[in-house]
């Protein structure tokens, strides 16, 4: 079932729509990882009345944009166009899930492109480093999967196992969003605010660091490490204490992570915070990149960061700053519509009604350190370790890893 909702908005001079279907990766067989990476970039690729030439053709016309993306809790599809031509486009969204052409052809074309994809990913010690830290943290969850599957599945999943995927896909739960009037559907302001529900967790806080632990060697002058756990639900009540960690950790120049390895010893070349918003318990990990001559002093910095987080409060001042960070992204990411839209139909098909600006604010300022400082025990006091790199060297930091966690 297809349900519909509008923001009231702003008159703009463009209109966009965007269906978030239930169900991504997460859903992906056993055996099958990757196949609604490819089922939804099929359903792009034709519908009826339309092959694939005439669909790129006809929305091109009209200076539109068709985007399709896969995640690990549903999948977008959305289209965009001036408002002079929206009622023209925006039916064939209903085309592209409900009839699709699905052919084979273009079925062996995206499965290439997927196995092309997945080689050039391996190419990168950042995403293998990555790909790593989700398999220790989550083992066999849906979340320790990259969306795009992996090459052994991929080269077995047949044309005929994408049509039967497309019948699984037919019975998801469908949500639709639009700032146009004509989708006929209720008005998000309208919904009941639902207090947040947190799912059960399923945290081993009992495993040895042995069983935290994971490394890759490479040959190159660089070091990779991440370091964190799953968190919450974004049901949870826990997420936006999480979101003001987040905010003090990585946001702008005055982060706790730039301040100390970029300003105060210039050693990363890549850092941050890893923290989506998810249905599920979701990943939070810290990940930098650093010469090999500097990556034992790295983790040693790392590793006295990560203590001071379980066992020292934020500053009145530090926390202060985080939280004012947050609320101007937030503020940020209300600039752009497409944003706007995809955040609230995502978070409607979980079961969460968008809160207000106000009501953000109101719940982001009642927040303490101490209830911060509560979550990093609760969450990270057993972190999984990733890295990858010279392998004499990320031995040595395994010695210490299991010496300090």
């Amino acid at each position: 079932m297809l349900k519909r909702y509008f923001l009231n908005n702003k008159k703009r001079n463009f209109s966009t729509a965007s269906i978030w279907i239930k169900g991504g990766s997460d859903v992906d067989s056993v055996g099958k990882k990757g196949i609604n990476k490819i089922l939804s970039s099929l359903l792009t690729r034709g519908c009826e009345g339309f092959n694939n030439f005439a669909l790129s053709e006809y929305i091109e016309s009209y200076g539109a944009e068709l985007n399709q993306e896969v995640f690990e809790d549903g999948i977008s599809i959305s289209i965009k166009s001036l408002n002079e031509h929206f009622s023209k486009l925006f039916p064939l969204l209903d085309l592209i899930i409900n009839k699709p052409t699905l052919l084979k052809i273009e079925f062996q074309k995206v499965k290439k492109s997927s196995i092309n994809f997945i080689k050039k990913e391996k190419e990168n010690p950042f995403n293998i480093c990555f790909e790593n830290w989700r398999r220790i943290v989550y083992s066999n969850h849906p979340y320790a999967f990259n969306t795009i599957g992996n090459a052994n599945d991929v080269s077995k999943i047949t044309y005929e196992d994408v049509l039967l995927e497309f019948k699984n896909f037919k019975s998801r739960d469908k949500y639709l969003i639009s700032n146009n009037y004509e989708i006929n559907g209720v008005s998000i302001e309208t919904l009941e605010k639902n207090p947040f529900k947190e799912k059960s967790r399923t945290i081993n806080h009992d495993l040895s660091p042995n069983n935290r632990f994971d490394l890759n060697n490479n040959d190159s002058n660089q070091t990779i490490i991440m370091m964190g756990n799953q968190t919450c639900s974004r049901r949870s009540s826990d997420y936006l204490p999480l979101k003001v960690l987040e905010s003090y950790l990585s946001y702008g120049m005055s982060a706790a992570l730039f301040k100390l390895f970029r300003e105060k010893h210039g050693i990363t070349y890549d850092l941050g915070v890893y923290y989506p918003i998810r249905s599920g318990n979701a990943p939070f990990l810290i990940y930098l990149s650093v010469s090999n001559k500097q990556a034992l002093f790295a983790f040693e910095l790392l590793s006295t960061l990560w203590k001071n987080l379980l066992f020292k409060p934020l500053t009145d001042a530090e926390i202060l700053l985080a939280k004012e960070k947050l609320k101007g992204s937030y503020l940020i990411g209300r600039q752009s519509l497409d944003e706007i839209l995809q955040r609230k139909i995502q978070l409607i098909s979980y079961g969460i009604s968008p809160i207000s600006e106000i009501d953000l604010n109101s719940k982001i300022k009642e927040i303490s350190s101490l209830d911060i400082l509560k979550l990093t025990k609760k969450y990270l006091s057993k972190p999984f370790l990733s890295i990858s790199g010279n392998e004499k060297i990320c031995l040595e930091i395994s010695n210490r890893w299991k010496k300090n966690f």
